[in-house]
């Protein structure tokens, strides 16, 4: 047996620290929950601007937002890239979340720190 999947013997949940648009396309994140065990994903902005910098797998969805908006802030660009490389991740979470009666198959993501005293700022589920 695969070592990590072990930490289910205990009730611990291991969750990846880490999320890119590659990391799912190639299909990684799906081995990783298969293989190791995984149980969720937490991310937060510098981890995507780490994934959008230094690799040219956002280059053409930087483009295409640009095109379609391009009086959009760097925030925004951010936010509409990262929005969808989260939901494309809860996707491939699903089953867990299914399997696990919903204790698991999250995605996190670490609100920016921009909204910190923003008192409208909500979260809700996407579920």
């Amino acid at each position: 047996m695969n070592r990590l999947k072990q930490f289910e013997r205990y009730g611990q949940s291991l969750w990846l620290d880490y999320l890119s648009r590659d990391l799912i396309e190639k299909g990684e994140l799906l081995n990783l929950v298969n293989r190791d065990g995984v149980k969720g994903v937490t991310s937060n902005p510098s981890i995507f601007e780490k994934a959008i910098v230094e690799s040219d797998e956002y280059a053409n969805a930087l483009k295409e937002c640009q095109a379609a908006h391009p009086d959009h802030s760097v925030s925004k660009i951010y936010e509409h890239l990262a929005i969808a490389d989260i939901r494309a991740a809860a996707d491939v979470l699903r089953p867990v979340y299914d399997q696990t009666g919903r204790r698991d198959g999250y995605v996190s993501l670490e609100c920016s720190p921009y909204l910190a005293y923003d008192t409208e700022a909500t979260v809700s589920e996407a579920m």
